[in-house]
């Protein structure tokens, strides 16, 4: 496996492009002076020993050299020994709405960036569990496969936005099933599908599938967000969405609906409000669950490879030195073939 020990460093690669960009800006200074002055191939031919590509290949061999320098800056590795770390815990799929309806503000700041902060949250009060990450609304499809790589997970979890799906809707039973078909297949560990949802516009059969993962030995948690009442729907332009008539959508939480997936899969239903009582209770039915022995590949051990690229580096700045500029006045006077 190959990474980069001090990542941050590869954002210094935009100076490149910069360089690329004020080079062609002075080249373009440089010929309207050079134009001032009189013709530019009268001036050529004033200036025999001035080369044409010369200036240019020092520059990107500069830029090369800057650009290998900077990669071990980052210090490359490679990884040497695989190993098998093995762990106590549960695994946890958490299957996410992103219909529209969750853009509603009756939860602060929004229904889906507070499900969102739940999910960071789950995965900060995890250590030795696993975790995947299925998004819904109309259709559904697995965003994290299942893993214990949890920065990767809120990578993923940062670039949820309804825009990913188009059909709208809530089909729970779509993103039910995806969960299920999305565990491992170890046995003798405690397995959960957290469902963070408004329950609006749903698409049926969602208690066959909990009942179907309940069979399973699979506990699904239906976390309700928002409020009975309803909110507006924000439009991203101030405004909120309006129907065929031009009246305001109103979105209510369907509790009655979730509470009845939450029982028919064993579990438990939660409703969020703007407190953080919904997460502490979601932790606790967690701890509940029985913990298994996981296993996680892993590079326990890893070999600096910046050497050969600080070589290359070293060989371009050489070649670069033994580059003049103008054409060497020694050498201009030698031929290969000379004419008998």
């Amino acid at each position: 496996m190959f990474r980069f020990e001090n990542p941050i460093f590869l954002w210094l690669l935009l100076i490149i492009p910069l360089m690329f960009v004020l080079r062609f800006v002075g080249w373009r200074q440089r010929r309207k002076k050079i134009r001032k002055f009189g013709d530019p191939n009268l001036l050529k031919e004033l200036m025999p020993d001035v080369s044409r590509f010369r200036p240019g290949v020092k520059f990107w061999l500069l830029q090369a050299a800057l650009a290998l320098l900077i990669l071990v800056m980052a210090r490359p590795q490679m990884g040497t020994k695989i190993s098998r770390d093995k762990r106590n815990g549960i695994e946890t799929i958490i299957c996410l709405d992103i219909s529209n309806s969750m853009k509603a503000e009756d939860v602060v700041p929004s229904r889906l960036e507070k499900s969102k902060l739940m999910v960071e949250n789950l995965v900060d009060n995890f250590t030795n569990d696993k975790i995947g990450l299925v998004v819904f609304a109309g259709d559904a499809f697995v965003q994290l496969p299942i893993t214990s790589d949890y920065v990767s997970a809120k990578m993923f979890l940062q670039n949820i936005d309804p825009s990913l799906i188009t059909s709208q809707g809530t089909d729970i039973a779509r993103a039910l099933t995806i969960a299920m078909n999305s565990f491992t297949k170890q046995e003798a560990i405690g397995r959960a599908i957290i469902v963070i949802t408004d329950g609006e516009d749903h698409e049926g059969g969602a208690l066959e599938a909990a009942e179907a993962a309940r069979k399973k030995g699979i506990n699904v948690f239906i976390l309700g967000v928002g409020e009975a009442k309803g909110a507006p729907i924000p439009d991203g332009s101030g405004g909120y969405m309006t129907d065929n008539r031009g009246e305001t959508v109103m979105t209510a939480l369907n509790e009655q609906m979730c509470q009845q997936v939450a029982k028919a899969g064993k579990g438990t239903y939660i409703h969020v409000d703007n407190t953080s009582d919904a997460q502490e209770r979601l932790n606790d039915e967690l701890a509940k669950l029985q913990k298994g022995e996981t296993s996680s590949v892993i590079y326990s051990e890893y070999d600096e490879q910046f050497q050969a690229f600080g070589i290359l580096a070293l060989l371009l700045l050489i070649i670069e030195i033994c580059i003049f500029e103008s054409k060497n006045p020694l050498l201009k006077n030698i031929k290969l073939f000379r004419k008998k």
